[in-house]
């Protein structure tokens, strides 16, 4: 190597540099090629939220609706994706890739602007967690207690709500937990995308893991709540809170789908 070339290769450009970065990304997991009912269910969902999603990036995962047909032996079903990308960005969200797909899906899918993403990893839910109590998930109905490290906790500090929270008030915790030190009365709603804490009354709505995690819990020093949910599993003063809970201080947690309730003692 000559003195010249030396020089020049140590060189480092004035105008650029590359790095690996990481892009925090949404996924939306795709059961079903049926559109209607997908809105129908994203605003269901996310509809009363109008921040819940701020042009996120997301990826569009067919894996479970491609295992699905794979299990019935029927053909991986056709997606129309511009109609599918045009709900997306009304919704504030940025689809940027699709995996998990046949070869003529995901043809389809960058023939619509998405690049294909094989190897995008979708977060997979940890086993919950529960120190040995007894957990009710309904009337008479006892979950055997499971024990397991943990959850670590959200990247932010949790936001704290020190006023009552009122009737057609909602408050949304973004990427965080949520504490609220007084009582949510009914007609409230109390949003967050980690665990909630309510240290008084709760008898509003409370919705955790409002991102699908699935570790996220709910604590009430008095639970008469009329909507408790987690990662999008829900229950409602329809179905009443077992008599083991109702007005008492409780944890709950997922299992699976169904929603447990542990009293604390």
């Amino acid at each position: 190597m000559t003195a010249a070339s030396s020089s020049s290769a140590s060189i480092s450009p004035a105008t650029f540099e590359i790095k690996s970065a990481n892009l925090p990304l949404v996924a939306l997991l795709l059961k079903s090629a049926d559109l209607v009912l997908l809105a129908k269910e994203l605003k269901a969902r996310f509809g009363a939220i109008p921040d819940f999603f701020e042009n996120d990036p997301m990826v569009i995962d067919l894996s479970p609706m491609n295992a699905a047909a794979d299990a019935a032996g029927t053909a991986p079903a056709e997606i129309d994706f511009p109609a599918l990308l045009s709900m997306l960005r009304a919704m504030r969200v940025a689809p940027i890739a699709v995996k998990g797909g046949s070869d003529s899906q995901t043809a389809a899918g960058v023939a619509a602007g998405l690049l294909p993403a094989p190897d995008a990893r979708v977060a997979g839910n940890n086993p919950p967690t529960l120190s040995p109590a007894s957990a009710i998930s309904g009337p008479g109905k006892v979950a055997a207690p499971v024990q397991a490290p943990v959850a670590a906790a959200p990247p932010l500090g949790a936001m704290v709500i020190l006023k009552p929270v009122r009737s057609g008030q909602q408050i949304y915790a973004r990427g965080r937990d949520l504490v609220v030190l007084a009582m949510v009365n009914t007609g409230a709603e109390i949003i967050a995308d980690g665990h909630i804490h309510v240290y008084a009354p709760l008898r509003g709505k409370a919705m955790a893991g409002a991102r699908g995690n699935t570790d996220a819990r709910i604590f009430a020093l008095s639970l008469e709540a009329e909507l408790i949910s987690i990662a999008g599993i829900h229950r409602t003063s329809e179905n009443p809170l077992p008599q083991q809970v109702q007005g008492k201080p409780t944890q709950v947690r997922l299992e699976g789908e169904k929603l447990v309730m542990l009293a604390l003692t």
